[in-house]
């Protein structure tokens, strides 16, 4: 990976471990170009730094008490578009990466992960870069139908899915598995963030899901978009 950086990438931990916190803020410290700026037990304490501290990368974990990472997330890229999150979690599941990378995360890391690589990771995604474990990557993509087997796909279920949403709904479920938030949405579409939060709605509705995440992984896995 091309960890080629000319300013301090300041990184916020969010993880509700503090042994693991304390292991993780010394490690990173130590290398150059890296520099943790804080660190909270749970997502409504991280969020609040966050919104301080406008960080360039969040680590953050999957099971926190309260608001979980993938709701944290979410809200991260609200109140502050410009910081890119890293999953670093012990969870392997496919939908859990296809969920996280669907509320806004850049890159899922599984928490065995070696110091060295996760520095590089963090170095690629304040560019703007994307990373997923392998050990996990295998997993998500077996959510996928193989190319053998898409013609056996349920495709009526899939029309009537699509047929429930308008073209602006689509266009704005494309947004949502993109993990762009209500006001990124508006600000593509050029309408209110009003309007945007009803289309998302609206959308959670008609996929008879209870969040964005939830739309996204449904979105992905059933081919409506």
């Amino acid at each position: 990976m091309d960890t080629t950086v000319t300013e301090e990438v300041r990184v916020v931990i969010i993880e509700d471990y503090k042994l693991t916190r304390i292991g993780l803020r010394s490690t990173l410290n130590e290398f150059e170009h890296i520099s943790v700026i804080g660190e909270a037990e749970d997502a409504k304490t991280g969020l609040e730094i966050i919104a301080r501290e406008k960080p360039d990368v969040v680590l953050m974990d999957l099971g926190l008490p309260g608001m979980n990472g993938l709701e944290a997330t979410q809200r991260t890229k609200d109140i502050s578009p410009n910081t890119n999150v890293v999953i670093l979690t012990s969870h392997e599941r496919g939908e859990e990466v296809v969920a996280a990378l669907g509320s806004g995360a850049c890159a899922y890391c599984l928490k065995d992960i070696d110091p060295t690589v996760l520095s590089q990771v963090i170095l690629n995604v304040a560019k703007g870069a994307c990373w997923i474990d392998a050990t996990v990557a295998r997993a998500a993509l077996d959510l996928f139908p193989k190319p053998e087997n898409i013609s056996e796909l349920p495709r009526a279920d899939v029309s009537d899915a699509r047929a429930q949403l308008t073209d602006r709904e689509l266009e704005v479920l494309k947004h949502l598995v993109q993990g762009k938030s209500n006001t990124e949405i508006a600000k593509e579409l050029i309408v209110s963030v009003h309007t945007a939060k009803a289309h998302v709605c609206s959308i959670l509705q008609k996929l008879c899901v209870d969040d964005r995440v939830q739309a996204a992984v449904k979105a992905i896995k059933e081919h409506i978009i």
